[in-house]
């Protein structure tokens, strides 16, 4: 006997939404490409160091979530600050990647801010001299 489907706390016009603004935002990073990885949108910078992705009940999770790499130390602050919105994500989280909720509350001005923090740890140097106008 076949479970009903869960009810996610998001809809599929979250899903879209959230991908919109992630490309959005990403775009303007150098030699930034997007493709799916595993099932995932996914960004890469010069199509081979992932920045980010999008996750969408992730192994029947139930959440809406970017992944991203952080500097050391940053995951167990902002867990342990708000573990409602982040959380150390499966497969990445043991390199300190966090996952940020893009289902509870979003703030997009922090994920542009993440993603940026993100691109500077990530990318060539060259690319970030690019990025900051040099």
């Amino acid at each position: 006997m076949d479970e009903p489907p869960r009810e996610l706390p998001y809809s599929p016009e979250d899903v879209a939404e959230a991908t919109r603004r992630l490309r959005e935002r990403c775009e303007r990073f150098p030699e930034v490409s997007e493709r799916l990885s595993h099932g995932a949108v996914t960004f890469f910078v010069r199509g081979k160091r992932t920045l980010a992705y999008l996750t969408d009940d992730h192994h029947g999770d139930g959440r809406l979530a970017l992944v991203y790499p952080a500097p050391p130390g940053v995951q167990e602050d902002v867990i342990r600050a708000e573990p409602d919105r982040f959380f150390r994500p499966p497969y990445v989280g043991h390199r300190g990647w966090v996952g940020l909720r893009l289902d509870v509350d979003p703030d997009w001005d922090e994920v542009a801010d993440v993603l940026d923090e993100a691109y500077r740890l990530v990318a060539p140097k060259t690319l970030v001299r690019q990025l900051d106008g040099g």
